[in-house]
């Protein structure tokens, strides 16, 4: 018998990017060891509360056992993550627009200065793009003095590169 097809929803799994600097590694190694730090109370926690009885109807155990079971898929797709990680080179100039490069944008008589990461560590505020955004992408590859043109949300927009970092 065949499975049935299904459409991919706003829930379907997305693979982490393994595009990340040497912050974002250290970060990442530091909430790995805060979660095997705690995972061996959660688990007496969990021990003491299945002591009391019937299952069912335990919900201190019910939550303790979630609690767990978080903290657990916590270190496992921390780990993996930390162990898929291809890390960013420093920010080099080499007269084109790179992965870790800052770049200073004219758009509108207004200077925006972005930073291309990956997408683990966007954080448009602060002017940190990922790469595979339309802004990021339509950046990359281009020079010092060019006019790119990125089309997002039915408008169009000029952004002229004015320094690379």
């Amino acid at each position: 018998m065949r499975a049935p097809y299904r459409k991919p929803t706003k829930f379907s799994y997305i693979p982490n990017d393994p595009l990340m600097t040497t912050d974002k590694l250290a970060e990442l190694k530091d909430k790995l060891e805060r979660l095997k730090k705690i995972r061996p109370q959660a688990a007496a926690d969990v021990s003491q509360l299945a002591q009391l009885g019937d299952f069912s109807e335990n919900v201190e155990y019910q939550l303790a056992k979630g609690r767990l079971r978080g903290i657990n898929q916590g270190i496992i797709d921390t780990d993996k993550q930390i162990n898929q990680a291809d890390i960013i080179a420093p920010g080099k100039n080499h007269g084109r627009v790179e992965l870790g490069n800052i770049i200073t944008v004219e758009s509108g008589g207004k200077n925006k200065i972005f930073q291309i990461l990956g997408s683990s560590e966007t954080d448009p505020r602060k002017g940190i793009i990922s790469y595979s955004s339309p802004i990021g992408a339509a950046l990359l590859g281009h020079a010092v003095g060019e006019t790119v043109k990125i089309k997002i949300g039915g408008k169009e927009t000029e952004y002229k590169i004015i320094k690379i970092e």
